[in-house]
């Protein structure tokens, strides 16, 4: 049974334990955005697949954050969001570090040895775009910025729309330029994980948005 000083605990308001969270879940977004970004910028050498082992330890530093968010989110009854956006957008978060670390395991397991240079372009929209999402998370401690998150959340989707026009024509060239089927499964894999990455930075910003909306 709850005892009475437990129910009042769970009322005091912990919305700086909310913001202190997600900043740092984003700061250790941007670690893997920056990290797979150099991985892509060697050749497949020592230093580019130390880079890619170093991305399942940041991923599972996010998936612990993300526990402590749902934890927090689970014990407290006064959030400084609608719960359902906190969780959708500490949840897509996650999706984008979890694709991430999906990129460098295939990468690392088929022994990529080259990348067409338009995937390379996805791998910069992609770093764009977790960089623009880690502009705008310190700013939800403070709603009247919401000009500014509602701009950064366009751009977001805006690079979303790139990565989308960029996959298709990096599956267009790889059907025409890749003449191994094994080698043309193994590349599109890559690049899908990478698309969908974006995707998921776009479901941050669709979450961050309903949060804007809601309390404006």
């Amino acid at each position: 049974m709850m005892t009475i000083n437990k129910f009042v605990k769970k009322l005091i308001p912990k919305h700086n334990n909310f913001y202190l969270l997600f900043e740092e879940d984003i700061q250790n977004l941007m670690l893997g955005g920056r990290t797979i970004r150099e991985a892509f910028h060697f050749p497949l050498s020592e230093v580019n697949r130390q880079k890619l082992h170093e991305i399942e330890e940041i991923e599972h530093k996010g998936d612990m954050i993300t526990h402590r968010l749902f934890k927090e989110l689970g014990s407290s009854f006064i959030t400084p969001f609608d719960r359902e956006d906190i969780h959708l957008l500490a949840a897509a978060i996650d999706d984008v570090m979890d694709n991430i670390q999906g990129v460098a395991k295939r990468v690392l397991l088929y022994e990529i040895e080259s990348f067409p240079d338009v995937g390379l372009q996805i791998v910069e929209t992609l770093y764009e775009s977790i960089n623009e999402l880690g502009k705008v998370i310190p700013l939800l401690r403070n709603l009247d910025n919401k000009d500014l998150i509602l701009e950064a959340c366009v751009r977001i989707n805006s690079c979303e729309n790139k990565a989308d026009d960029l996959f298709e024509h990096a599956v267009a060239h790889l059907f025409k330029a890749c003449k191994d089927p094994i080698e043309l499964i193994k590349t599109k894999e890559i690049l899908v994980s990478l698309e969908i990455a974006t995707d998921k930075c776009e479901d941050a910003a669709n979450a961050i948005e309903s949060i804007i909306i809601k309390n404006i």
